[in-house]
């Protein structure tokens, strides 16, 4: 029997046809980018302050400026930043009075001056950019609501992942990713004509339903057509195009100032996917997984044809490299010591990877500096992690690569916390070193995840797991921008504590460099045991529950 790992040695492992593919497919990586953290420019919150209809029809006639209507109406709070003026409150007073006058109108106020919670709305320094929060005014006691526009994307990302993943094993990686962009590019549109905020996220979370399940499904197509030794680097590469997309981002922040057609902007590209239709072929093994053998001998014909190779007639024997396996459940992934620790600590990763990157990102919003500028320079010092992560894990291993990364972006995020603003560019310079711990640790664990769990439930196993990154992205913006209020460098705190914890718990997973794949749960729990000692085979039968067997191929439940 020959299988498709058997053609690729004579069609080419990563031909001129894969090269293209892949080009082709990691672009899908870049408009995500501007979904997944482009809050940043569309939710920005300006400073602000209450609007009073009398001194607005005063500031007219007087000839007062922006900012002398908001010396006038807000007064003087007491912050940790010191004496500012209320972004929340207004002076209630009669702006019709007649002891009010053009010229300092303030010098009639007393120190027992009312005040009021805004009643009229609130008046932004816009800057020339218009955010949703400025349109539906979430400030002050619904400041909370910009937290939900990035919490319901998560949201969408959690569910719309197992769905089209499902759907990609079902009905094929091709048509999944597709449909996906379809998808993607109406539910886009959708988010940008809402017509309320209440269907604003509606909408968002419809668009995040398509966004990650499709580019998960990209993955999956690439990795599947390449020969097994290019799948980690086309995977690591395939992500780094995310980078590309933060570069890309801060660019369109600039020229594009609406957040409406700033979302039209990131979704165009999902409409110009659609033509992929007729440029990738799906997924031979997934086409030989499905009896189809004749369409997966066609599209393996037209990959040699491409890379300018000849097949043998070994391809008449083309058949799908099944290994029989039963039903995998969640408790295989927690029934035994190893296992569940694996879980465990898999998904504490997931999860702080998604808030320290997230939040890392999203704080560029709120420091008050140049966004684009700062956007920019965040994201050029991420393309190195993907030369890192390359250039160690054959050469050092995983694990050390894995946890130092986490470990550095921990304690980074806690340096930063604790360096003063006058020391702008050094502050600068590590949180930039945090930036890139974080997304090298964020692009690790996605093959970490695949290489600690039999072959039986590793897609269980990275399914589940990465459903905390989802979680974590919804949590990410309630910590940051809630805990901000309290103080501007309190997050960085807990992102640094949390970091150093998971960059810990990595220290305590085995290395996989050299290691063969797992197939069953015993090559987890004994890895080092000969199995062919009847001894350690009756530990594992011990250890394992009584409706528990295990074979040579699969557990069964």
């Amino acid at each position: 029997m020959t299988t498709f790992d058997d053609v690729l040695e004579e069609a080419g492992k990563f031909g001129r046809c894969q090269k293209r593919i892949f080009l082709l497919m990691s672009l899908v990586s870049m408009p995500w980018a501007g979904v997944y953290v482009g809050i940043v420019f569309q939710g920005f919150t300006p400073e602000h302050w209450c609007r009073d209809a009398g001194a607005a029809q005063l500031r007219e006639s007087c000839g007062w400026g922006l900012q002398d209507t908001r010396r006038y109406t807000a007064p003087l709070v007491n912050t940790s930043a010191g004496m500012v003026h209320s972004q929340c409150k207004r002076y209630d007073v009669d702006w019709n009075a007649t002891s009010l006058t053009c010229e300092e109108p303030l010098a009639n106020f007393t120190a027992g001056t009312p005040m009021t919670a805004c009643k009229d709305g609130w008046e932004y320094d816009y800057e020339g950019r218009v955010s949703f929060a400025t349109e539906f005014d979430l400030v002050c006691s619904d400041a909370w609501l910009v937290d939900m526009y990035q919490a319901t994307i998560n949201i969408g990302f959690l569910v719309g992942s197992i769905a089209i993943g499902y759907l990609a094993d079902r009905f094929g990686r091709k048509m999944s990713f597709l449909m996906s962009n379809l998808w993607n590019g109406v539910a886009g549109i959708l988010v940008a004509i809402s017509p309320s905020y209440n269907m604003l996220l509606v909408f968002r979370t419809l668009y995040g339903f398509g966004v990650k399940g499709g580019w998960i499904a990209g993955y999956v197509l690439i990795t599947e057509i390449v020969g097994v030794e290019y799948r980690r680097t086309v995977g690591v590469l395939y992500q780094m195009f995310f980078s590309v997309g933060i570069l890309v981002l801060p660019l369109i922040g600039y020229f594009v100032t609406n957040w409406r057609w700033f979302n039209v902007a990131i979704t165009l590209p999902y409409l110009c996917f659609l033509v992929y239709y007729w440029f990738i072929p799906e997924s031979p093994r997934w086409l030989l997984s499905q009896n189809k053998s004749a369409k997966a001998v066609e599209i393996t014909e037209a990959i040699a044809k491409e890379n300018g190779k000849t097949l043998s007639k070994i391809i008449e024997t083309l058949k799908e490299d099944v290994v029989e396996s039963s039903t995998a459940s969640f408790l295989d992934l927690v029934r035994t010591p190893k296992m569940r620790k694996h879980t465990f600590i898999l998904m504490f990763n997931w999860f702080t990877s998604a808030v320290v990157y997230q939040g890392l990102i999203m704080r560029l919003g709120i420091l008050g500096g140049n966004v684009y500028i700062d956007f920019l320079i965040s994201g050029l010092v991420e393309f190195p992690a993907a030369f890192l992560i390359l250039f160690t894990i054959e050469r050092v291993g995983r694990r050390i690569p894995f946890a130092s990364a986490n470990i550095v972006s921990g304690l980074a995020c806690l340096i930063t916390a604790f360096i003063p603003e006058s020391m702008f560019w050094f502050k600068t310079a590590v949180a930039c070193v945090g930036r890139l711990g974080i997304t090298m640790a964020f692009e690790m664990v996605v093959f970490v995840n695949t290489e600690l769990y039999p072959t039986f439930v590793r897609n269980l196993g990275v399914s589940v797991c990465s459903t905390l990154c989802d979680i974590g992205g919804i949590v990410a913006p309630f910590l940051l921008y809630r805990l901000a209020v309290i103080w501007l460098e309190l997050p960085l705190i807990i992102f640094g504590v949390i970091a150093l914890i998971a960059g810990g718990l990595v220290l305590l997973l085995p290395e996989t460099k050299g290691v063969p794949l797992p197939e069953t749960i015993d090559d987890i729990e004994f890895p080092d045991r000969n199995k062919e000692s009847p001894l350690k085979n009756q530990q594992l039968m011990n250890l394992l529950p009584s409706d528990v067997t295990t074979n040579k191929d699969a557990t069964t439940v």
